[in-house]
């Protein structure tokens, strides 16, 4: 079998398909990935094949300031960014690599919308990998009329339900009862796990991961100064990450108990750590509730207000306003889902609800049937 990944946006549109991608290839199968070219190293590092379909984001190089998050522009970028402008650029260069390619199915992150479009006009039968982890933004964004434009393009009718959204099958890395509970049940949705249950140890004195993942660290205006402030004052080792395109330098010299690093994999870290301060982006929050760890969160946009309301909702972390939040806020949240064990209950709780789900290779027993039934998996 022959299986396209492709994903349209930054390395959190791409990590949650690489533990399918590499479970196919370790099944046997021809995989090749394609996207955004600064972002497709991750998956040549595994030895896929990769094909670049889409330019990559050109922006300054320097911190601008934080605004505070507006869920009318959040709903807009995706509309209109993603569903009009991304879809448009990527369905011909998909659909030409499809043509030379020849994939027995293709499998893409949900927002991928170019790819879904160029599939359903091939007759390809295709996959979607959730990377917005409640779905709540999705529902609410109102992408029919930008897609129905796109779709127009290429000679396809409109589709009011979105059903090219979840028409053959969805895999979730996403413990269920994240997921918005008013969003309707889906036929084709299964959950799985991306990887094995990992082991922890954490240290002692406790060990705090402070991170605004991979495309946010350029917006944040003075947070990690406000956040580092914060963490200095506790009783914690802290490790904080501040991305490829930020100097650590220029944050000045941190409090004695801070770490500032540009990247540290989580598979190093979070096995040791007592709690993940974040921007509650899906790969983070996802990596923390993996390990059971309570999360403080301070959503600056895209989905993450979402992922931060759920969080809370669930008895796991506590949400701070990322512009109003002062260090001794950042303290005193962090010591709060240290000291209090309901927060470290709650996370374990959805840790142990992931860690029961079937892991990547159960999402490719599917493709695999989508590849040789073409018709939806449905539950």
């Amino acid at each position: 079998m022959r299986v396209l990944f492709t994903f349209m946006g930054g390395p959190g549109h791409l990590q949650p398909l690489l533990p399918i991608a590499r479970a196919a290839r370790d099944a046997g199968h021809v995989v090749a990935v394609a996207g955004r070219p600064s972002v497709l190293p991750a998956a040549d590092a595994l030895g896929l094949g990769v094909f670049a379909t889409a330019a990559d984001r050109e922006r300054a190089p320097e911190r601008t300031p934080l605004l505070p998050v507006d869920l009318d522009k959040e709903a807009r970028d995706l509309r209109v960014g993603f569903g009009l402008h991304l879809a448009r650029e990527h369905a011909p260069a998909v659909g030409e690599l499809c043509e030379k390619w020849a994939p027995d199915v293709l499998v893409c992150d949900e927002v991928d919308f170019g790819s879904l479009i160029a599939a359903e006009r091939l007759g390809l039968p295709h996959a979607s990998v959730v990377v917005l982890l409640t779905g709540s933004m999705l529902r609410r964004a109102g992408l029919e009329g930008s897609l129905d434009t796109v779709r127009g393009e290429h000679g396809l009718p409109p589709d009011p339900g979105l059903e090219m959204l979840r028409r053959y099958l969805v895999l979730s890395p996403v413990p269920p009862s994240l997921r918005d509970p008013a969003l309707p049940g889906l036929a084709t949705l299964h959950a799985f796990r991306p990887g094995p249950a990992p082991t922890v140890a954490a240290t002692d004195p406790p060990t705090v991961y402070f991170t605004l993942g991979t495309e946010f660290n350029l917006e944040s205006g003075d947070l990690f100064e406000r956040v580092l402030a914060g963490l200095g004052e506790l009783p914690v080792q802290v490790v904080a990450t501040v991305g490829s395109e930020l100097d650590p330098a220029a944050l000045g010299t941190p409090p004695q108990n801070v770490r500032v690093e540009r990247y540290v994999p989580q598979s190093e870290i979070l096995p040791q750590a007592s709690a993940v301060v974040c921007h509650g982006g899906s790969g983070s929050v996802l990596g923390a509730l993996a390990h059971g760890l309570p999360l403080v969160l301070l959503p600056m946009g895209a989905d993450q207000p979402q992922n931060a309301e759920r969080c809370a909702a669930l008895g796991a972390g506590r949400v701070l306003d990322v512009v109003a939040a002062t260090p001794d806020d950042v303290r005193d949240a962090v010591s709060a889902v240290l000291s209090d064990p309901s927060y470290r209950v709650a996370a374990e709780r959805l840790q142990d609800e992931l860690a029961a789900l079937p892991g990547p290779e159960h999402a490719v027993a599917l493709v695999e049937r989508l590849a040789a039934e073409r018709r939806p998996i449905v539950a």
